[in-house]
């Protein structure tokens, strides 16, 4: 910032007008394909705003804010300083594209200049604007200034005049003024002393400058960015609940597991596993299951409850815990999903849930089954596979009183079941010829499972195979050999 002190010094050459008309141009373009950016992001919010979206709104709208008091600053480079000596800065030409409501009034400067000697006082025109000002109500002097500034604002306007006027630092700060309309505008004030031949204070000089939607744009992000915070750490805190919820519920066993009938041989070859989403880090309500049960029949069971996160993972961890207490006490599947349905039907959360429920007799090697919505068991024996017929059964939670079919197929030693979740088949986007073309895909993996030692091979198999990068659900699967 120039003053009459640095007189002796050789003076730095004026930019040249063309590298800055060309650095102005540069401006406007980049602003316009903000604003264009700011506009998609503005037609992207809904109703309900998503923290993100007002975040990256918040982005976009400080950068047309910056980008437009850059445009304004390189205006006032280009025109330069008023030749009569008044040291005025002027309004910068109007941009060539329309600028419109607050971002068009950022970067405003005016500037002043108060003489002690005289106690005359200039102010540029721009600088009425700023304080909402008649120019016939002439410029406020420096004994004028502060009874327009909030209150708590006042102090930091007298330290930095007396700092400047009698020490000679410069002034760099911003204060909050308030015009005759009431409105509060904040102002970034910079300024200088100016020394005469004695290397006294003769006057000082300042530059105002309308920030109040520059610092109205940062607020607004800052606090978007907080909020998006606080999003992330409550998403975060729910996922890891879910995540105990289901480690809580699920079988204590990973991987393997084997049962026996007393001290005899081994009647199921058992492994599972959970497949989370590979594109959603929630947890969904998926679930699998297998149990030995009183009167040594087995429950095998799979199922799905809708939705995601800590709801649905309590759900799910409700109606698994309902499941196995009454498939210890002696219910059949066909009406353990009968009333698994009542109860979820009458929870305070309806929702809505898909499942599969088996009860596996060893000494006469049968499998008894219902289903609720869900994909029917897949048989494989001597390298083939097919998919068991279902009996009737709509999805949990669907209608009251929906009854439940049971249907019982006989199983040889070396059949392999295989129960799974819909996410399982269909990771890609849904549609029913697409769940059908996953299945098809399981079944014509049967040579492989026909070679494989145990339960655990299969299941490694699958995983290997569904376990892509692609897959939008989380997934249960569960395998089962015939001993």
């Amino acid at each position: 910032m120039p003053s009459p002190t640095h007189a002796d010094h050789t003076a730095a050459q004026p930019p040249d007008p063309g590298d800055v008309d060309a650095l102005i141009s540069e401006a406007r373009q980049l602003r316009c394909r903000v604003d264009a950016v700011l506009r998609d992001t503005r037609d992207g919010i809904a109703a309900v705003e998503d923290p993100r979206l007002r975040w990256q709104r918040a982005l976009c709208d400080l950068a047309v804010h910056q980008l437009d008091d850059l445009s304004t600053h390189l205006g006032q480079l280009r025109e330069g300083f008023d030749p009569g000596g008044r040291r005025s800065v002027p309004a910068a030409r109007p941009p060539a594209e329309p600028v419109g409501g607050a971002a068009g009034a950022l970067g405003r400067a005016g500037s002043a200049e108060w003489d002690l000697l005289t106690d005359g006082v200039q102010w540029s025109d721009e600088l009425y604007r700023i304080f909402g000002r008649s120019p016939q109500d002439g410029p406020l002097t420096l004994d004028e200034l502060p009874s327009w500034l909030l209150a708590e604002d006042r102090r930091v306007l007298t330290e930095m005049v007396t700092g400047c006027l009698v020490d000679a630092r410069p002034i760099d700060g911003e204060l909050r003024i308030v015009r005759p309309d009431g409105s509060t505008r904040t102002v970034h004030m910079v300024g200088e002393p100016v020394l005469g031949p004695d290397g006294g204070t003769v006057s000082m000089w300042a530059v105002i400058r309308d920030v109040s939607d520059l610092r109205r744009s940062q607020r607004t992000l800052r606090e978007s960015r907080n909020s998006l915070d606080r999003q992330r750490q409550i998403a975060q805190a729910e996922r890891q609940m879910a995540v105990e919820i289901q480690e809580a519920v699920l079988p204590p066993w990973r991987g393997a597991q084997r049962f026996q009938s007393g001290s005899g041989p081994v009647t199921l070859d058992l492994a599972a596993r959970y497949l989370p989403s590979a594109t959603s880090s929630l947890i969904g309500g998926d679930w699998y299951d297998a149990m030995q049960l009183p009167d040594g029949s087995s429950l095998l069971t799979v199922g799905d409850l809708t939705g995601h996160g800590v709801a649905a993972t309590s759900g799910m961890a409700m109606l698994l815990g309902a499941l196995r207490g009454m498939a210890v006490a002696g219910l059949h599947p066909g009406p353990l999903m009968g009333w698994l349905n009542e109860l979820l039907d009458t929870s305070p959360q309806p929702a809505l849930g898909s499942a599969l429920c088996c009860r596996y007799e060893p000494a006469t090697r049968t499998l008894h089954w219902a289903q609720a919505g869900h994909a029917a068991p897949l048989l494989f024996r001597d390298g083939t596979g097919r998919a068991l017929d279902a009996p009737e059964g709509v999805l949990l939670g669907a209608t009251s009183g929906a009854r439940y079919g049971q249907a019982a197929e006989k199983l040889l030693p070396g059949d392999l079941l295989l129960l799974h979740t819909d996410g399982l088949v269909s990771g890609r986007p849904a549609g029913k010829a697409d769940r059908r073309a996953g299945v098809d895909a399981l079944l014509s993996m049967a040579p492989l499972f026909d070679g494989a030692r145990s339960a655990q091979d299969v299941l490694r198999a699958i995983a290997e195979e569904y376990g892509a990068p692609d897959r939008e659900d989380d997934a249960c699967v569960l395998v089962a050999r015939i001993g």
